[in-house]
């Protein structure tokens, strides 16, 4: 019985700890359960702890702050470190229009949130969570928590509101985008098998695989002139890799004279491979890689915190051991290894040379897979550390009656951008496993919106059911609808965008993966995910400010 009473004690540790793991576990639960494809997800922890509300099953108000504060935390410094790497790279030219579609989307949907708020009455907390809920972006929603305390205080009853907006919009959110997907599809009468067939073609010619070319020198203005110094080769874009002078295999290395008859390996796009041809001669039949020459090829994995975030280039492997390395493998997709090149994490590297050599420059890589389970921890606490620092510092905006600040959203999201965009420094690497990273961000996520159902339970039922229901359903589902009905129709319609690539940056603009998830049955691939990717990391930044700004410009 004092067991038992420990854990009823709403004042007790045990009780916290007991009702949050089973509002957390029983919303996990919840959020599997699929019907005909579509599930909650994460967003089942919510409506499970707004069930515990609503029967009056609720915590202390401070712990409720601090767990759901910490827990918004961990969740957004996660998200950080997982769009980092690839956040900058994605607004390059060959992601740009799906980005400007996506933002499009994100702007939109301000726009019809603030027109709810204008002409249609609705408060502001009410309005930011019928956009974080319209949009399924849960970390939206916590920044315009965490932004409506700073202005209102803890105790105000305003700050229940996000929540309670938030639960109402979300159902038809998910529902919205596959709503608008069938829509697209029906009205254009695409054809998904053609599209995808479309949509492949294309990526191959933008992300070109590498080739193999064994070329003769047959140029005599070569003769006398180090590989290093090729005139108008591609040497930035290729690797040269073995060479083969008067019958004898070598590793190639910059300062190797060529002469007449030589034959050379390289490795790069096909494209490369060609200019290099024009330059160097023409094909040889000569395979290399077959002659007894008494070079090995290696893989190893970039594990040593001493070469992540540096070049090939700065490693020089090729003078210091007589190694060459050829190729980089990173996230599943292959590289040439340019001299400029930066090593990640657990990049994957292609190594030629001799014995001696390859284990000389294996052991400077670290290839330890033991080491892709370090968490890196220390790391970790740092940037949470100096992304709440940031997330405090009032920044002064002209026109605004008080100081700006980017709060415990944006501060410890825009320092993990950037950290894992730096790599590491010094002793402290802020890349993170997978595992560890996809641990902490359900963990988290799992946390904050327990906390924050639990606390708006009470009034959840109430508000659904009195005269505000309908008018937030209805402001929801035009939040979900017209900015994507408008992105959607004038990307097909006016740039021609293909089908599969426009569902994936339909799911990514609303960074809902259920939505990706339908999209990838309706196109019989996974191919949307590229397009999902790429739009990810700009939309999941701009989704936690823009509630931000909201609060603090209008409230």
């Amino acid at each position: 019985m004092n067991l038992f009473a420990t854990i009823i004690d709403p004042e007790s540790v045990a009780h916290a700890v007991f009702i949050l793991a089973t509002v957390s576990a029983l919303g996990l639960f919840i959020g599997h359960y699929k019907i005909k494809g579509v599930s909650l997800g994460i967003a089942g922890v919510l409506f499970s702890g707004l069930l515990f509300g609503h029967f009056g099953i609720t915590l202390n108000d401070h712990v409720l702050e601090f767990v759901r504060e910490f827990g918004l935390i961990l969740f957004v410094y996660a998200i950080g470190l997982q769009v980092g790497p690839g956040f900058f790279s994605s607004l390059k030219k060959a992601g740009l229009p799906l980005n400007i579609m996506a933002v499009s989307i994100v702007l939109l949907g301000v726009g019809v949130a603030m027109t709810a708020h204008f002409f249609g009455g609705l408060s502001v907390p009410t309005v930011v969570g019928l956009l974080s809920g319209a949009t399924t972006n849960t970390p939206s929603l916590g920044a315009a928590q965490q932004a409506l305390r700073d202005v209102v205080g803890v105790e105000s009853g305003l700050v229940k509101l996000p929540g309670l907006g938030y639960a109402v919009a979300y159902p038809f959110g998910v529902m919205g985008i596959i709503l608008v997907m069938l829509l697209v599809k029906i009205i254009f009468r695409v054809q998904p098998e053609k599209e995808l067939e479309e949509f492949t073609q294309t990526e191959k010619q933008n992300s070109p695989t590498l080739h193999e070319i064994t070329l003769e020198v047959t140029n005599p203005n070569l003769t006398g002139v180090p590989i290093g110094k090729i005139p108008g080769a591609p040497l930035t874009a290729l690797v040269i890799s073995r060479v083969m002078h008067n019958g004898r295999v070598r590793v190639a290395t910059p300062e190797f004279v060529l002469s007449l008859g030589d034959v050379l390996l390289a490795v790069g796009t096909q494209e490369k491979c060609e200019e290099l041809r024009i330059i160097v001669g023409k094909v040889s039949g000569h395979d290399l890689k077959r002659k007894d020459s008494g070079l090995v090829i290696s893989r190893a994995i970039a594990t040593h915190k001493d070469v992540l975030g540096r070049t090939i280039k700065d490693l020089d492997f090729t003078h210091r051991y007589g190694v060459t390395v050829t190729r980089v493998t990173r996230m599943g997709l292959e590289f040439s290894a340019a001299t400029d090149f930066p090593l990640q994490l657990g990049d994957t590297i292609l190594l030629i040379g001799e014995p001696e050599g390859l284990l000389k420059a294996t052991q400077e890589l670290g290839n330890s897979a033991k080491k892709l389970d370090d968490p890196h921890l220390i790391a970790m606490l740092v940037g949470i550390a100096l992304g709440v620092t940031v997330g405090v510092v009032p920044l002064t905006i002209p026109g605004l009656p008080a100081p700006v600040r980017l709060g415990l959203a944006g501060g410890p999201l825009i320092v993990a951008i950037l950290l894992a965009r730096l790599g590491r420094c010094g002793s402290l690497v802020f890349s993170m496993p997978t595992s560890a990273n996809a641990m902490i961000r359900e963990m988290g996520i799992s946390l904050f919106l327990a906390c924050v159902g639990v606390r708006s339970g009470g009034q959840f039922m109430e508000t659904l059911t009195s005269g505000n229901g309908v008018p937030w359903l209805l402001w929801g589902a035009a939040i979900t609808l017209i900015p994507l009905l408008i992105v959607g129709f004038a990307g097909r319609l006016i740039y021609k965008t293909n089908y599969t690539a426009l569902c994936g940056v339909l799911a990514g603009a609303m960074t809902d993966p259920p939505a990706l998830a339908f999209a990838n049955s309706a196109v019989g691939s996974e191919a949307p995910g590229l397009a999902y990717a790429t739009v990810y990391p700009i939309t999941m930044l701009l989704r936690v400010l823009s509630t931000q700004a909201i609060v603090l410009f209008l409230l």
